[in-house]
């Protein structure tokens, strides 16, 4: 999961900063680094990406176009 993607994900679901940081377990701070571009830990990044996935993301890998998400049916 890119930082981009986090940020589309959580805009896909309505969901806030400290929405996602619950779902995953994680501070809300560390939300707004990664998806500031900043590096975190694998762990954290993984919890991220498997609360918005619970949540009902699906993540698109970069084929030429960019990377992206989608929601499921």
């Amino acid at each position: 999961m890119k930082p981009i993607q986090c940020k589309m994900a959580r805009t896909a679901l309505g969901w806030g900063v400290r929405d996602l940081a619950k779902a995953a377990d994680v501070a809300p701070a560390t939300v707004t680094r990664f998806e500031g571009g900043k590096g975190l830990q694998s762990r954290s990044i993984d919890a991220m990406r498997v609360a918005l996935e619970t949540g009902g993301v699906i993540f698109i890998h970069e084929n030429g176009d960019g990377p992206g998400v989608r929601l499921k049916k």
